[in-house]
């Protein structure tokens, strides 16, 4: 318990919290043309039941804690995403993302809903699967209650595949194998960028902490995204990671591994991958393996 501020980026107090940190609202990303879609694909969730993407996420997001859910969309989805948020749909609000300026611009356009608030963020095009019995978001929430501040899950990530996410450079907070100190974010890192300035002590050889796709996040960056978009060429798409990286030098900012995985919906076989591995996680775990072993005894040679 105590006395928590966060500030803008001239210090000004934005808001204060004289309770532990409470995370009451949600921001889901799912504007992007590349993105738009794939929350509407049906899978089968751990507990055998058809889903929509969406709505797995929804779950993730209402399990850990969170009531008033913003979806940030192209114009023109709602009606699609009300029918596929089923029964969860009287949670949601719907903000219209009118121009493709970018992931950043998509998060500033919820402002207005997000109230000087902390908020738990997740994109649309990922979904995850928990180890524990406790979903990741509700995992990386209570990392955020524990240290009191903007947290990032990361995964560790092989260096020919970090060109696709945000990647941060830190060092492991004292008495932790899971969180760190986060000192810099770059988007997308080339494996020569990131030897130079992304290493992380600790990590294996070629492996680097690249962004998990859910965040916990403070007021603070949304400011910090409005001056980036003043400052920034109206045609360039305005990203989250430069705001990100500036919040590490202005406040507590860290990262942390969680017990379960991301599973990227928009790449190849990214979709089956994460039906897979919610099939392999749920009731239906025995009936899918024994279909699998079938299938490999009978492919081709």
């Amino acid at each position: 318990m105590g006395l928590y501020c966060w500030l803008d980026a001239a210090g000004h107090v934005l808001a204060r919290f004289d309770t532990m940190l409470h995370i009451s609202k949600a921001v889901i990303t799912a504007a992007g043309k590349t993105q738009r879609a794939l929350p509407l694909q049906t899978l089968v969730d751990r507990d055998g039941e058809p889903k929509s993407a969406l709505r797995i996420i929804l779950d993730e997001v209402l399990d850990a804690g969170a009531r008033d859910i913003a979806l940030v969309i192209a114009p023109g989805d709602q009606k699609a995403y009300e029918e596929a948020a089923g029964d969860a749909a009287g949670r949601l609000t719907f903000i219209e993302q009118k121009t493709p300026l970018g992931y950043g611009h998509a998060l500033l356009a919820a402002r207005a809903f997000i109230e000087s608030q902390p908020f738990l963020h997740l994109v649309s095009d990922h979904l995850y699967v928990s180890a524990i019995e406790a979903g990741c978001a509700r995992q990386l929430v209570e990392v955020a209650k524990t240290h009191e501040c903007a947290v990032s899950a990361v995964q560790a990530t092989r260096e020919n595949s970090i060109g696709l996410y945000g990647t941060i450079g830190g060092r492991p907070v004292t008495g932790s194998t899971s969180v760190y100190e986060v000192e810099c974010v770059l988007e997308k890192p080339t494996p020569t960028l990131a030897e130079q300035r992304l290493a992380v002590p600790g990590m294996r050889a070629g492996h680097y902490l690249c962004f998990f796709g859910m965040h916990v996040l403070t007021p603070s960056v949304i400011d910090l995204l409005a001056q980036e978009a003043e400052r920034s060429n109206a045609s360039v798409p305005l990203q989250l990671s430069p705001s990100l990286s500036r919040l590490a030098e202005r406040e507590k900012y860290v990262a942390c591994t969680l017990q379960g995985n991301r599973y990227n919906i928009g790449q190849r076989y990214g979709l089956f991958m994460a039906q897979l591995a919610l099939a392999l996680h749920g009731a239906d775990r025995e009936w899918v393996l024994a279909n699998l072993v079938e299938l490999l005894a009978t492919r081709p040679h």
